[in-house]
């Protein structure tokens, strides 16, 4: 039998949503860590990842264009998104960068519980 402190969980309202996964890519490794800082420092986020390389293909200004860039996987609370794009934007080197949220159906109670009293 698992205990409380090891439980996953799939179906708890609070996790679908109150936790969000923000995905933010940007032109170099230094601007991630700058953006990542910023949001942890400022506990907007609890935790972020920095993908260093990841190659994007996309459409801009009508033609397709592509671009090696960093991904920043940011956990959060969705309640601080709105706060996190006005930051991310504010200091962001991209006229329109990518700002996107994903919500988190379920995981380790525990990291939930951290994430959740991690962010202000």
């Amino acid at each position: 039998m698992m205990s409380s402190t090891n439980s996953i969980s799939s179906t708890n309202p609070r996790n679908s949503t109150s936790s969000i996964v923000v995905l933010i890519t940007t032109g170099s490794e230094e601007e991630a860590l700058k953006i990542a800082e910023v949001l942890v420092n400022r506990r907007k986020a609890a935790c972020v990842n920095i993908v260093p390389r990841v190659d994007s293909l996309f459409r801009w200004k009508g033609k397709i264009d592509s671009a090696r860039e960093s991904l920043l996987l940011v956990k959060t609370k969705a309640s601080l998104l709105s706060e996190i794009i006005s930051l991310v934007k504010e200091i962001h080197s991209y006229e329109v960068p990518e700002i996107i949220a994903l919500p988190i159906i379920g995981g380790s109670e525990d990291y939930l519980r951290w994430l959740d009293s991690a962010c202000q």
